[in-house]
């Protein structure tokens, strides 16, 4: 079969449209309307078949076709041949779990909480009332899967050939509906169980997956395969639920609660999974549904061209107004940033991302990372490693190190993969409990680690010993998670010595404000090293993701520069710095981020600046004197189209030179 066609900067064009809103596409104009998304460096528009409520948008005669949608106005029929005729592709748009319409009319066909309520959810979270302003959730163990099936085969046969669908609002959902508890009871699930209820909710998503998908392949024809994602699922389920797909979307707002650290972590661990993927941030202040807002050019650039250091398509989250007319400002801001965009694009196409670290974790923790995944994520992101997230049964052969951070438990399948890969001269980092078996034992005899039980410290000191105490002082830091106790074994030796309370504080014994002052060096590690594996005795990464000390960053940097001392990066940048390294087959680029997030609000990050770089040293490693190196865009290019030469030296395997950053982004290209 042959290789999907991708995108490359895309628009996710809402349209969700109440039936009380009067005049649908009356301001629409086909050339208008493509010309717009032309100019602003699009190459495809996700455009709507049916909304969350339920109307539907293109020449038909089912009853859920929008009221006020003119009749002779066919609107996504005509966005498709509009956008076409500029070369752009146009995919289309399907609620499945949302649809008032439908909800409307067949309440039966509405999922049932375990206390008999109905499910209303908005803006992600559910327990809502019947009076409050929610989406009602379907049920698909219902009679609506067929009537979405039916929906879904007429689009396909009016507007066939496709460029693909998009699926949204497909999570895992239980429902205790005389639909769902039936099919649970034929197929032996206790419905009274939230387990058993939770497992088929897993097992009737890949059903109609698999039911959607097929209709889609049936009306192909031989023409080349259109890509189909079905949203609002765990990214870290795609190595299992890969299957049911052609790309993959990751939904990233970081301003509509995904965070800044939701994308970084969630692409890592899509991107090895080889599917072609793309990401879309959006372009309101706040989230989906903050129509009339635009997010600063800083923020837009910044997570746009995050998505591009990851070797990704990008997508912008827009939504059209109900009389479909795109708003100018909207386009004049997607535009500038997409431009920069698509000139950075030739110097890293066909390329791929290069990563020295596998970072393991379990993938039944969801896109989420948790304070351990986030800690990882940010301290390797900050210490401008180069890494991947990758489940426990992926092949991380070909890494340099592997770490396995607290959340991760070593079973005797992945024991057994990490002792092959360090007999074959891997290297590796076991974090806290992760170290230890179900009986509190280290997990693995190549730790060299005897343990001794839990710390019955809340609170203890970490004391470096010379081999990575750089950049840290003659002090004992404060470890603000309880560890394990452990010594060395065998040839092993202690890297952190762990310094230990005069007593533990409690309401009848304390000492001070918060935890009780360190009384002296204790015989037990902190940090053992046995050849190419280290391992902490304390949840670090846990520890930096809660409370972001730079202690614990820099002493995780000096512990991996001990197993990995050829970095693919050496810089002098600041800790908001971010590198992704990209390989060509003439080339090694390296992007260079360096953006200023920042919490202004409570629950809010927000970039409105770029951090300057100016004249700031760095080192990319590289197999031989390249031909030459340069900086794109240079201080002179802001549209991103220039290149400036750099000056640089070889030697010891790697091109030192400077760079100045003046825009936030920029790609440092080491060519042949």
């Amino acid at each position: 079969m042959e290789r999907l066609e991708f995108p490359k900067r895309t628009i996710h064009l809402d349209f969700h449209t109440g039936p009380d809103v009067p005049d649908v596409g009356s301001e629409f104009d086909p050339k208008r309307f493509a010309k717009t998304f032309a100019d602003a460096h699009v190459d495809s528009v996700t455009v709507f078949g049916m909304c969350h409520h339920g109307h539907v948008y293109y020449d038909t005669d089912h009853p859920a076709r929008h009221p006020s949608l003119p009749k002779d106005l066919d609107l996504m029929g005509e966005q498709i041949g509009a956008l076409h005729s500029e070369g752009i592709r146009a995919p289309i748009y399907v609620s499945v779990q949302v649809n008032e319409y439908a909800a409307n009319r067949h309440p039966e066909w509405v999922a049932i909480d375990e206390h008999g309520k109905r499910v209303k959810r908005a803006h992600g979270t559910p327990d809502h009332g019947p009076f409050d302003a929610a989406w009602q959730i379907l049920d698909m163990s219902s009679p609506y899967q067929d009537y979405l099936a039916e929906i879904i085969a007429e689009i396909l046969e009016k507007y066939a050939p496709v460029d693909g669908l998009f699926f949204d609002m497909c999570w895992d959902q239980p429902s205790c509906s005389r639909f769902a508890v039936d099919a649970m009871k034929r197929r032996r699930h206790d419905p009274r169980s939230a387990e058993a209820r939770a497992t088929y909710a897993r097992e009737i998503a890949h059903e109609y997956m698999t039911r959607y998908r097929g209709i889609l392949d049936k009306s192909r024809k031989g023409e080349k395969p259109a890509g189909i994602w079905f949203n609002s699922r765990p990214k870290t389920n795609l190595h299992t639920e890969k299957k049911f797909v052609r790309h993959v979307e990751i939904e990233a707002l970081p301003t509509g609660g995904w965070g800044y650290a939701y994308f970084p972590y969630v692409a890592r661990f899509v991107r090895p999974l080889g599917l072609p993927t793309l990401s879309h941030t959006g372009r309101f202040f706040k989230s989906w549904g903050d129509n009339t807002s635009l997010k600063p050019e800083a923020a837009l650039k910044y997570e746009c061209c995050q998505i591009l250091s990851q070797n990704l398509a990008n997508g912008i989250g827009d939504l059209l107004h109900p009389r479909g007319a795109p708003a100018k400002p909207i386009y004049d801001l997607i535009g500038a940033v997409y431009a920069h965009v698509k000139a950075c694009e030739p110097y890293v196409e066909g390329g791929s991302v290069a990563s020295q670290i596998a970072v393991i974790v379990d993938p039944e923790l969801g896109d989420k990372p948790g304070p351990a995944g986030l800690g990882a994520t940010r301290a390797l992101q900050q210490l401008r490693q180069q890494f991947d997230i990758l489940p426990p049964d992926a092949d991380f052969a070909r890494y340099e190190m592997v770490i396995v951070p607290e959340t991760t438990r070593i079973d005797a399948k992945l024991k057994r993969s990490l002792a092959v890969y360090l007999h074959q001269g891997g290297s590796m980092i076991v974090v806290g409990p992760a170290a230890l078996d179900a009986e509190g034992h280290a997990v693995m005899n190549e730790l060299g680690i005897e343990t001794f039980g839990h710390s019955p410290y809340s609170h203890t000191f970490l004391h470096a010993e010379n081999a990575v105490s750089n950049g840290l002082a003659d002090y004992g830091y404060v470890m603000y998670e309880r560890g394990f106790r452990m010594k060395p074994s065998g040839k092993a030796e202690t890297l952190v010595t762990v310094g230990e309370p005069y007593f533990e504080r409690s309401y009848d014994r304390f000492s001070g404000h918060d935890y009780t002052a360190e009384d002296a060096l204790s015989e037990y590690a902190a940090v053992v090293k046995n050849g190419n594996v280290i391992t902490f005795s304390v949840p670090l990464l846990e520890a930096y993701g809660k409370h972001g000390a730079p202690n614990y960053r820099v002493l995780l940097g000096n512990c991996i520069d001990l197993l990995v001392p050829h970095p693919l990066v050496r810089d002098n940048g600041p800790s908001k710095l971010e590198t992704t390294v990209v390989d060509t087959s003439r080339s090694r680029v390296v992007h260079l981020l360096s953006f200023c997030p920042e919490r202004r609000v409570h629950d809010l990050d927000i970039v409105e600046d770029a951090l300057p770089l100016v004249n700031m040293p760095i080192a990319v490693r590289f197999k031989k004197r390249p031909s030459r190196v340069f900086v794109v865009p240079g201080r002179s290019g802001a549209s991103g189209k220039s290149e400036e030469e750099l000056e640089f030296e070889y030697n010891d395997g790697y091109v030192h030179t400077a760079v100045t950053v003046l825009g936030g982004h920029a790609l440092l290209v080491v060519e042949e």
